[in-house]
Order: C-alpha cells, then structure tokens, then sequence
C-alpha cells in the first residue's frame, strides 16, 4: 500500500468538485442495475478520506430499493459523481470515471475489481 494522496474529481460541466483521500488504486466494478447503467465505477472511502468542495446545491439525490443508498448527481450535467452506498452508508463510492486523473478503462495506474451487485446480499461482505 502507498502513502495515501488526495486526487480531485468532479461532475462533467464543473459545478461539483471533490477531492478524495486515495491509498490504493482499485476500484469496484459492479454488475447491479444501477451501476451497470450509469457505467459507474466505484471507489469505496470512509466519510474523512472525502470532501465535497463545490456544489451542494448543484446536487441532486435518487433513492431507490431500500432507499438507504444516496446517488448524488449533478442537477446540471446529470453525472453521477459520487453516493453514499448501502454497504458504507458512512462512507462514500466515488465514480473514478469523474476523477480528474481517470485515462480511461484500461488505465494501468488502477485495478478494477468484479462485484456482483446483482446478487448484492450474497456478496456484499467481499467489499466490506
């Protein structure tokens, strides 16, 4: 593991900015229907490995299911940046595709790791 750096992201037109707390480069990448969609690759982190620094109120919120999970959006551009999952909801799941360094599938500097979310109760605890 390497000594933790923060990377900057955000929503497509600019109006969300972030900044994550980032140790290993590994992200999930989830089959459930919501993911699968929105192409969303997640990096899980706890609350203070994250820090939401423009948009508030850019933001929009869609709960669905369980309702536990928050899925953030950009009420402007409509990219998903960022959710409090339903596996961490103290933490957050960041998109990686959002970060500021993300070069795209294939990118040598992260490793992506299957989750089958679509049979998310019986696996949840790989992530956890």
């Amino acid at each position: 593991m390497t000594e933790a750096e923060w990377i900057e992201g955000g929503c497509h037109c600019g109006a969300v900015r972030f900044r994550v707390r980032v140790s290993e480069r590994r992200h999930v990448q989830c089959n459930c229907s919501i993911c699968a969609k929105k192409g969303f690759k997640g990096l899980i982190v706890p609350a203070d490995a994250f820090e939401l620094t423009q948009g508030e109120a850019a933001l929009s919120t869609y709960r669905f299911n369980t309702e536990t999970a928050a899925h953030r959006f950009c009420g402007t551009c409509g990219v998903h940046p960022f959710s409090r999952p339903r596996s961490h909801p103290d933490g957050y799941d960041v998109n990686v595709r959002c970060l500021d360094e993300w070069r795209g599938d294939g990118d040598p500097a992260w490793t992506a790791e299957p989750f089958d979310g679509q049979n998310w109760e019986d696996n949840v605890e790989s992530i956890r």
